[in-house]
């Protein structure tokens, strides 16, 4: 018997995956049904890129829910006021200097599902979120990229 992977979480990242469900089940299903009932009125379905699309579009937004279900189903949501000030954890919000770009980047250390990179919001699971998780200011982590290794020194860290 598997388990189900758990998906470690914010309570804003749960917020995030809860409305993204509620608009699919309410309000694309509708649009997705009525696109569905307009291609078929226009007859003939073995060449109709109409009632093709509006098929696809419902298979990938059913498989989008059902996804967004077994995650939620098993989020761990991390409790705020558990995250040490001190440590870098999910849910932390870490300013590193960057010594391959030479700058500081301040970055959001979050679960998988809900890490967006060009946001600043890196995964726990992610290499980089993966080195600084459990450091604290002062230390240097060395993270391991195609061109190399890349030095990360942690300046401050804060909550989310």
């Amino acid at each position: 018997m598997s388990e189900s992977k758990q998906y470690v979480m914010t309570y804003e990242g749960v917020k995030k995956l809860e409305n993204e469900l509620e608009y699919l089940k309410t309000v694309r299903r509708k649009e997705i049904t009525e696109k569905i009932k307009v291609a078929l009125g226009y007859g003939d379905l073995s060449e109709n890129s109409e009632y093709d699309e509006a098929k696809n579009d419902q298979a990938f937004v059913e498989g989008r829910i059902v996804q967004l279900e077994a995650m939620l189903k098993n989020a761990v949501v991390v409790d705020e006021s558990e995250i040490p000030n001190d440590m870098v954890s999910v849910g932390s919000k870490v300013k590193v200097k960057d010594y391959e770009f030479d700058e500081d980047v301040e970055y959001t250390i979050v679960g998988s599902a809900e890490a967006d990179p060009m946001n600043f919001k890196i995964s726990n699971e992610s290499p980089v979120g993966k080195a600084l998780i459990g450091k604290k200011v002062g230390e240097i982590v060395e993270v391991v990229i195609p061109d190399g290794v890349n030095k990360f020194e942690i300046l401050e860290i804060s909550r989310s």
